[in-house]
């Protein structure tokens, strides 16, 4: 069988999709394969999990998990304050999740939110 070759961007796209919008193919660099076949229809019970922002001291990792059965299929974070800059904003190395960390010049802490498009994948 055929694969294509999709970044988490491609599958968040895919994963939109599934909600009632229509996914669209996206070229990009090769980081993992799903099948030939439309990546939206191996996508049920898509579910958005949010981290709402907190202070945290800056570089420290927040992470939002999928419930239970669920991985992450695309995610992001954002980082609030004064010239906050969002450092990072990657899934978990298990895929069950979405990590954001970020930090703030000047301060100790930084507000950061973090969010996880979750869908049981087949």
């Amino acid at each position: 069988m055929r694969s294509r070759k999709l970044t988490t961007a491609a599958l968040g796209v895919a994963a939109v999709g599934v909600a009632g919008l229509t996914a669209m193919t996206v070229a990009a660099p090769a980081t993992a394969s799903v099948p030939a076949a439309s990546a939206a229809a191996d996508f049920t019970g898509y579910q958005l999990v949010k981290l709402p922002n907190a202070n945290v001291p800056n570089f420290q990792r927040r992470v939002v998990r999928c419930p239970a059965g669920k991985k992450v299929v695309g995610g992001g974070a954002e980082a609030q304050g004064n010239q906050a800059v969002l450092v990072g904003s990657f899934p978990t190395d298990d895929g069950g999740g979405w990590i954001g960390l970020g930090r703030q010049p000047g301060y100790n802490d930084v507000g950061i939110s973090v969010y996880a498009i979750c869908a049981n994948v087949s």
